[in-house]
């Protein structure tokens, strides 16, 4: 049994030409698509996905389902949608195949990371999780640009025989257009997102995460960041109603530098004098955040 998991930017044929010429089994296909942009391209991307969803269930007879990818630029939302969609598809005993062909960058990578951490997590499970990339035969912006060209150029030539001024405007605000295109690219500017123009992609860690380490993660999530890991070690030490020794000090010092940047990586300290500031990374965040009900059924 396979799922295919496809986020719907603005490609077709990259989404459902690989499954179908290379003659793969699909028994389930969910497509997600974004809710962000200018109405214009969520209503474009809403059209490619209906068609998506008739042609997977006419064509491979693949059960189909939509989701919504509210902010396309949101990592963090992204990477904990597409843990709980990876991780309830494995345990309904399907294989997952996530494909990061199209989407902006933040859906794919988080997809890409959340399959990579899944994998870390359920070893057994490894062999079950893909994700993959479809190369596609051409691009068609500068076909469109080219295109553009001669059409501006006959407007042109044809506004010197028919008095309309709307020809004249039309060729300015194609010529406009292109000369960006030629200057720019495909896109233009750099977005501020959370007020950055820097959209980190965290690296997933090569470890699991074992029990007392889970502690340490979610108190951190919970109360963090610690100024010193003997304030994280007292705080565990009510949490857990264990006596603050010395021995229990070592075992979250132990810990946390396990869940440190030179091994698992959920863990950043900042050296203050003889203490070490210790907070989540951004896999760390990304770990609590998709674990949540975890956490959640632990108190319970």
């Amino acid at each position: 049994m396979q799922t295919h998991i496809v986020p719907v930017g603005f490609d077709y044929d990259r989404l459902i030409a690989p499954l179908v010429r290379d003659k793969l089994d699909v028994d389930r296909v969910i497509l997600l698509e974004g809710a962000v942009g200018s109405a214009a391209n969520v209503e474009y991307s809403r059209n490619l996905a209906a068609k998506l969803e008739q042609d997977f269930r006419n064509l491979l007879g693949a059960e189909t389902e939509r989701f919504v990818v509210e902010d396309v630029y949101d990592y963090d939302a992204a990477f904990e949608q597409a843990y709980g969609l990876i991780n309830a598809e494995l345990d309904a005993g399907r294989d997952v195949w996530a494909n990061v062909s199209a989407m902006p960058r933040p859906v794919s990578f988080a997809f890409a990371t959340a399959a990579h951490s899944i994998g870390v997590e359920r070893s057994a499970d490894r062999d079950r999780i893909h994700t993959y990339y479809t190369v596609p035969e051409k691009y068609l912006e500068t076909e469109l640009a080219e295109e553009l060209r001669r059409q501006t150029d006959l407007l042109d030539d044809l506004g010197t025989e028919i008095d309309d001024d709307r020809i004249g405007e039309r060729v300015a605000s194609a010529r406009d257009l292109l000369a960006e295109f030629d200057e720019r690219g495909t896109t233009i500017g750099a977005k501020a997102v959370e007020g950055s123009h820097i959209l980190e992609i965290p690296v997933a860690s090569f470890s699991n995460v074992k029990p007392f380490e889970e502690l340490i993660l979610f108190k951190l999530g919970e109360d963090g960041p610690f100024e010193s890991v003997s304030e994280l070690a007292h705080a565990l030490a009510r949490e857990l109603s264990e006596e603050y020794t010395d021995s229990f000090r070592s075992k979250v010092i132990y810990n946390v530098d396990r869940l440190g940047p030179s091994d698992k990586g959920y863990i950043e300290q900042d050296s203050q004098g003889k203490s070490h500031r210790t907070k989540l990374s951004r896999i760390g965040e990304l770990w609590v955040r998709s674990h949540a009900d975890d956490a959640t059924a632990t108190e319970e």
